[in-house]
This record gives structure tokens, C-alpha cells and sequence, in this order.
């Protein structure tokens, strides 16, 4: 499970990466693996920031009462790209049935990083 080391140590800052190019996706990666951050989500800000949210187990997310359109990556278990909606704006909910994590992204982050439906993405610890 390509989560598993930010499970096992959650206090470590994480970076999001494309498995194939090593390119950097997010150079900050947050988790929302609880209940209350899984509830709270994006809510409250105003932007991303080059930052990502991971969520997880997670095949369903909604921009209700948000302020800024995001990407988001759905992907499996072990980190491969099933699903990405782009541009997904405020009042709208995006799913993806096979996926195990939703990763919402700055709105653009996604193409720019060249992602792809089958691209492995992966977690690097960011000492």
C-alpha cells in the first residue's frame, strides 16, 4: 500500500511523486485518515498552496462550501492512478468506484505534473 509509511510515521513531512519520472507532484502532502480530518477536508481555506490532502479510504469527495476549484487523483492501494477530475469546482462531487485514496491537489497540479489514468504515484519523505 503506497500509504503505508506515512502511516507509520505520521510525523514525518511527506512529498507526493510520480513513481515513473520521480517528478514532484506536491511537495507537502497532508493526511486525512481520522474521521474528523476525512470530515473536515479542504473546508475553511482558501487555497492549496502547492500542497496535497490525501484522503483515504476514500472513493467519493465533495467541493461543498469550498472557495476554489481543485484536482483530484483517485487512486488504488498501491498508488496507481485510476481516476482524475480536473478543475473539479465548488458544488460538485467527484467519485471514482475502484479507488482507495482521493488526492486533491492545487486546480492545474495534475496536468502539470503529466499525470495520467495508470500512473504509479508514491510517497517520499521530505527531510
Amino acid at each position: 500500500m503506497f500509504l503505508k509509511p506515512m502511516l507509520r510515521e505520521s510525523s514525518r513531512q511527506w512529498s507526493l511523486i510520480d513513481l515513473a519520472t520521480q517528478r514532484v507532484i506536491a511537495p507537502v502532502v497532508e493526511a486525512a485518515f481520522d474521521s474528523r480530518t476525512r470530515k473536515k477536508g479542504l473546508l475553511g481555506r482558501a487555497s492549496l498552496k502547492g500542497s496535497a490532502l490525501v484522503i483515504a479510504p476514500c472513493s467519493a469527495v465533495h467541493t461543498f462550501f469550498m472557495r476554489f476549484a481543485i484536482d483530484v487523483v483517485f487512486a488504488d492501494r498501491e498508488g496507481q492512478v485510476v481516476k482524475i477530475c480536473h478543475q473539479v469546482g465548488p458544488w460538485r462531487i467527484a467519485a471514482a468506484w475502484r479507488a482507495f485514496a482521493a488526492i486533491e491537489l492545487e486546480a492545474g497540479a495534475a496536468e502539470a505534473a503529466g499525470l495520467s489514468i495508470g500512473s504509479s504515484i508514491t510517497l517520499r519523505a521530505s527531510d
